[in-house]
């Protein structure tokens, strides 16, 4: 991914949360670079403890916060994995949706991605009485780890 193509939701974000009235700042930007370079959903704890290991300390309560103002300017979806957990993604543009595999025991996230449920979504919409925005399926169960063998 280019270096310039790999930023492009950084910006876009920044610019929204400037328009929106939140101000710049280095915690924010950090959090947004870290998204950005992600392939699928964080939790705050994972933000955190990313941002540490980057040499960037940032409180947890700093990083729900700048969470919530991205998702609600539409930045970011609350990916809800359940055991009480919530985790992240940056929304992002044209390609590159996909679903998530939670695994029950040990708390796992996986992206998937499959154009079935794409199309059927998209068949349903065309019948029902609502034009769908948004749609997130979330598959549980066991990990290969974790299930019997």
């Amino acid at each position: 991914m280019s270096t310039a193509r790999q930023h492009a939701w950084a910006e876009r974000a920044a610019d929204a949360l400037a328009a929106a009235g939140y101000r710049r700042g280095g915690a924010r930007r950090a959090i947004l670079d870290l998204l950005d370079a992600q392939a699928c959903a964080l939790s705050a704890v994972e933000v955190q403890a990313a941002l540490a290991g980057r040499r960037r300390e940032v409180s947890r309560a700093s990083v729900y916060r700048v969470m919530e103002e991205l998702a609600e300017i539409g930045l970011v979806q609350r990916v809800e994995v359940g055991q009480g957990v919530v985790r992240y993604e940056a929304v992002r543009e044209g390609h590159g949706h996909h679903h998530h595999l939670v695994c029950d025991s040990c708390g796992r996230l996986e992206p998937y991605s499959t154009d079935c449920p794409e199309r059927a979504i998209e068949r349903a919409s065309e019948r029902l009485p609502l034009e769908v925005s948004e749609h997130e399926i979330v598959l549980r169960g066991a990990c290969r780890s974790c299930a019997p063998s």
